[in-house]
């Protein structure tokens, strides 16, 4: 991650400004919260590895800060946003990037169908493979639900990814990733989780949040318990926090 931006400058501010909006248009639906309080695994694995998945990280496995994807391969928004979280992860090695598959109702079948295409892309070449795959479907899907063209094959597909197709794998993944996001009331997608190794706590966003807007959360996550709570007395009383017991 960058150096802290001063608190006075421009690009700071403007951050501030940002994350202040994305919380007062989720309704207050955000929390900081110790990690051992959420069902959503943090574990980091090198994206560059071909060691197997899941959770499929891209950057670093190192680093302090993990951004939780919540996504549908079907979903535009999430198409136009992926790249750019890439890019500002790229631009950031203390940040690294956790796939977290949310098909949507609305979009299925083909979501269920891309998110398995993905998923097995991933258990046969590690997590280059699986981000690659994703990236691929988003470049072709005709998106909210119409799904790849009829003429359009995967070019990558090996009589082992092909085998795994034939099972039944991805899809227990994917369920449990489902019903993971389910259990943590998150039913939208692309929401954002980011996760703190240093201090446990994870605040969770929603929409695609801009890279000012990601540090400013980062430095939230940052900051000493003292500093949070000034935030938590600056807000207003539809947001909630849950603190360490």
């Amino acid at each position: 991650m960058q150096p802290p931006t001063p608190a006075h400058s421009p690009r700071a501010f403007a951050g501030w400004l940002a994350l202040l909006l994305i919380l007062a248009a989720g309704g207050g639906l955000w929390w900081i919260a110790y990690s051992s309080g959420a069902s959503q695994d943090h574990s980091s694995v090198s994206s560059r590895s071909k060691s197997a998945g899941p959770p499929w990280l891209y950057g670093r496995a190192d680093a302090r800060f993990t951004v939780v994807l919540y996504a549908d391969l079907e979903c535009p928004y999430c198409r136009d946003y992926l790249p750019a979280l890439t890019r500002w992860i790229d631009a950031n090695p203390d940040v690294n990037g956790q796939w977290h598959h949310l098909p949507l109702p609305m979009h299925n079948l083909a979501a269920q169908r891309e998110a398995r295409l993905a998923e097995c892309a991933g258990e046969v070449g590690g997590h280059d493979a699986f981000w690659s795959a994703a990236a691929w479907i988003y470049r072709h899907t005709r998106s909210s639900g119409q799904g790849l063209p009829a003429d359009t094959a995967y070019p990558d597909l090996t009589p082992a990814l092909q085998a795994c197709l034939d099972s039944d794998r991805p899809d227990a993944i994917i369920r449990t990733q489902t019903e993971a996001a389910a259990r943590d009331g998150i039913v939208g997608t692309p929401t954002l989780r980011l996760h703190d190794r240093n201090s446990g706590k994870t605040i969770l966003l929603h929409g695609p949040v801009d890279g000012d807007a990601l540090l400013s959360a980062l430095d939230l996550l940052a900051s000493p318990a003292d500093a949070s709570e000034e935030i938590d007395d600056s807000r207003t009383q539809a947001d909630s926090v849950s603190k360490p017991k």
